[in-house]
């Protein structure tokens, strides 16, 4: 951990970066790739801590990975000949690694004990661990489940169908991904649809679901069969320099080949309910993922609502809307926002006070927060709680600080961003 001053003097932003591979779709190629019997080649993979971790504990399983820059080939004998590892496998601050492979391992004939680092220790695994025990998997860890380390015994799983009770990708994922093990047709019912990179992976990859109205519909016992995974831009990672092209003067920011998954599009509509100048060029829309290539431009900002259905698909973008919104003529609510509690921290509580000691009139609420603005940042100290999201919110607030921001640990980015600072540098 290693603190780092800012002190970028209000710069303008211009000129066009490619942003790392999404982070979603990275982790998901290599366990699709590690169930499937034979080769699977991935292209743009982000070389982040959390995939890397993803990477190593499917290395763990006997499966043969090679990382050639963010190209990667992956060799396996197929979830039926997975070995059973020696060591506890360490997902390290990663929740999607340890969330979708109880689903995965629950279904595979091996016993396999998981834990992360201590911000994983902390984030409740019932949500994924109970569907799952309803469908046979054998499942224990520190209170009943809830946290790791987690021991697998994995084993005969039964279909189900399940209502969700809030919208988590993590959690649908976890529980189709045990259904690719499940005799029977698992059924998964969303109020509100949640990101869904598992659904079109799962086609990708040779298997057949159906989605219609919030409803995925999975039949057990297919097989998937290796193929190559083209990974676009992470659209979370664009966010963070789509609000800095807004807010910052005289910038044009032109960003390529991003992530523009309907699920996962949120901030997108947000920056256009705000005002922002913005343009969007669709590449090839028929791509398994999406992508496009957005320019945005220093732009005249006004206060919106952020609420209900478009939560699910910004969940991780609303530390960067706040900074925005202190940018914005008017008032921004935040409401629906409960699943902030649970990521890498409280980030609804962080987001609160670190942008409260720059200046911002911004107050948290049970389920999001409210910000007034325009407000002028000032410099200050900063806390990132060692999460990614925190941190780089931090750094772009940075760029529009009247002084220095300091950020107690900068490298935590790399969890998601590696290249980070380098783009911001290549921008000013």
């Amino acid at each position: 951990m290693s603190s780092k001053i800012l002190q970028y003097n209000q710069p303008s932003l211009v000129g066009d970066i490619t942003v790392p591979g999404d982070k979603s779709v990275s982790h998901r190629s290599v366990m699709f790739g590690s169930i499937a019997k034979g080769k699977t080649t991935v292209s743009g993979f982000l070389l982040g801590e959390d995939c890397l971790s993803t990477i190593d504990c499917f290395k763990q399983l006997g499966v043969m990975i090679e990382v050639d820059g963010t190209n990667v080939t992956i060799d396996s004998p197929g979830i039926d000949d997975w070995e059973e590892p020696k060591e506890v496998l360490y997902t390290g601050n990663s929740g999607t690694t340890t969330r979708l492979m109880l689903g995965i391992l629950s279904g595979a004939k091996l016993h396999t004990v998981m834990t992360g680092d201590a911000s994983i220790g902390k984030r409740p695994m019932r949500r994924v661990a109970d569907p799952l025990r309803l469908m046979g998997a054998q499942i224990a860890g520190r209170e009943n489940g809830q946290f790791t380390p987690l021991a697998i015994q994995g084993g005969k799983l039964q279909a189900i169908d399940y209502k969700m009770p809030v919208a988590s990708a993590q959690v649908k994922s976890a529980i189709l991904l045990a259904g690719l093990r499940a005799k029977g047709t698992t059924i998964v019912r969303e109020s509100e649809v949640s990101r869904d990179h598992t659904e079109r992976m799962l086609r990708q990859f040779g298997a057949t679901i159906d989605v219609t109205d919030g409803v995925v519909t999975f039949k057990g016992g297919q097989t998937l069969t290796g193929t190559h995974v083209n990974v676009p831009g992470d659209i979370s990672s664009a966010a963070f320099f789509l609000v800095a092209g807004a807010i910052t003067r005289g910038s044009r920011i032109v960003l390529k080949n991003v992530g523009v998954n309907e699920t996962r599009d949120g901030i997108i509509e947000v920056l256009q309910n705000m005002g922002a100048k913005m343009d969007i060029s669709m590449n090839d829309e028929n791509a398994a993922e999406p992508t496009a290539t957005i320019t945005i431009e220093t732009s005249e900002l006004i206060g919106t609502t952020i609420e209900g259905t478009i939560i699910p698909r910004l969940i991780d973008e609303i530390p960067i809307i706040a900074l925005l919104a202190t940018q914005a003529k008017g008032k921004t609510v935040i409401k629906d926002a409960e699943e902030l509690k649970v990521k890498e921290t409280n980030r609804i509580d962080a987001v609160v006070n670190e942008l409260k000691k720059l200046g911002a009139n911004i107050e948290a609420t049970d389920d999001g927060m409210i910000i007034e603005g325009p407000t002028p940042l000032s410099e200050g100290s900063l806390k990132t709680y060692g999460d990614h999201r925190i941190g780089m919110m931090g750094a772009v607030a940075a760029l529009i600080a009247q002084g220095n921001v300091e950020l107690d640990d900068a490298d935590c980015i790399a969890v998601s961003y590696p290249s980070f600072f380098e783009h911001v540098e290549k921008l000013i």
